[in-house]
C-alpha cells in the first residue's frame, strides 16, 4: 500500500466497504476483514477523506466565510 495518494486510499477503502456490505470476507492491507470490521473500514475511509479536505482547504479543517450586510 506504499506510495498511494489519498484519493487512491479512499477508493481502496470504498471498495473494501462495498465488498463487506455484500457479505464477503476480504484481505485488506494484509488482514482478513469481514462484517465485524465494517466500523474500522469506515473510520479509515473517513480519515483519508479528512486528509483530502484538509489539503484542499489549505491545511484547515474549516473554510473561511465572510458575512457582510
Amino acid at each position: 500500500m506504499a506510495n498511494k495518494t489519498p484519493e487512491e486510499m479512499v477508493a481502496l477503502y470504498m471498495e473494501a466497504e462495498a465488498e463487506i456490505l455484500e457479505g464477503k470476507t476480504i484481505t485488506f492491507m494484509g488482514r482478513q476483514i469481514g462484517h465485524e470490521n465494517l466500523k474500522e473500514i469506515r473510520a479509515g475511509r473517513q480519515e483519508w477523506e479528512r486528509r483530502i479536505r484538509t489539503r484542499t482547504n489549505g491545511g484547515s479543517l474549516f473554510s473561511l466565510a465572510s458575512f457582510t450586510q
